[in-house]
């Protein structure tokens, strides 16, 4: 008897369904159009500011996505309607790329063959400082050893070098000694099959 009270309180619904299944999707749509009016620099997360206004984000939200509604079944429902609304966003923007550069954006171009854009810091809210800690993490000492920098729509940063790294080459050139050591395993298994006399690694 005491478990019909407990049931009916986790599971009955205070709003109505239809309400439900909106807010979700409303809080999704605005906060998408809002990350993408505010720049790239809070996906980025930069420095704890960036961090702290993504945290309180999900909570400042909260009750507008669920609304007055604490039970299971509300959770249930808000949980399948933003996931609804991502996969059916997901699969728009896959099939059309016009509208993913609408909605997403472009790559924003920072340095160009050692060179900082100072306009494109502006646009993005980027300091030099910033940006020179960007290019650190990526094992560069400076700008001038970067051929390009570019701030991705999804927040990350795509840095080029002017030439290859020493890991680079290192890792190209015992790629380069497998694909020798693997022609010249061949060539021995073909002279056993053959019965021809192996031929000599060099």
């Amino acid at each position: 008897m005491l478990i019909s009270p407990v049931i009916d309180h986790m599971f009955q619904l205070p709003l109505p369904i239809l309400e439900k299944l909106l807010r979700p999707v409303i809080v999704y749509l605005v906060l998408v159009l809002l990350l993408r009016l505010f720049g790239k620099r809070e996906l980025a997360q930069l420095n704890p500011f960036d961090l702290v206004v993504l945290l309180s984000l999900s909570n400042t939200v909260q009750n507008a996505i669920i609304g007055e509604d604490n039970s299971v079944t509300g959770g249930l429902i808000g949980a399948f309607s933003l996931l609804a609304i991502n996969w059916l966003v997901v699969r728009v923007l896959f099939r059309s790329k016009r509208l993913t550069r609408a909605l997403e954006g472009r790559a924003t171009l920072l340095v160009h063959n050692g060179q900082v854009d100072k306009k494109a810091l502006e646009r993005e809210s980027l300091t030099r400082e910033e940006l020179l800690d960007v290019i650190h993490r990526q094992g560069f000492d400076n700008f001038h050893q970067v051929h390009k920098c570019e701030l991705e729509p999804n927040g990350t940063f795509y840095v080029e070098a002017f030439d290859p790294s020493a890991a680079d080459r290192r890792q190209a050139e015992l790629l380069g000694r497998l694909d020798k050591l693997q022609d010249e395993i061949a060539q021995l298994r073909l002279g056993r099959i053959s019965g021809e006399s192996p031929v000599t690694p060099s």
